[in-house]
């Protein structure tokens, strides 16, 4: 017997496509293992320059606890934009993200 693939479930009509189904199985994933959460934050955060308040928000912490979380895994805190540009850029990512809620 061949193991179940992404495809199947759209064969079988369960999803439209199989971006689909792999959304829907990381999101049920991350739902089942909150340790993952937690550490795909402190990865995005360190690798991709997200705020301490989304990576907060990926983790289902408080801003504080991710602060918390951060400093136990020897990350240091990146406490606000350095520069006028990266303020606006934050300000911007910020309204694009609730606008997409």
């Amino acid at each position: 017997m061949r193991p179940t693939e992404a495809r199947d479930f759209v064969e079988a009509r369960l999803y439209d496509n199989e971006d689909e189904v792999i959304r829907d199985g990381l999101r049920h994933l991350l739902r089942a293992r909150p340790e993952a959460r937690i550490q795909l934050a402190v990865y995005r955060y360190q690798s991709e320059e997200i705020s301490l308040a989304k990576a907060a928000d990926l983790a289902g912490v408080s801003w504080a606890q991710m602060r918390e979380i951060l400093l136990e895994k020897g990350v240091s805190p990146k406490l606000g934009p350095e520069t006028v540009e990266e303020a606006e850029k934050e300000a911007e990512a910020l309204r694009n993200f609730l606008a997409n809620r």
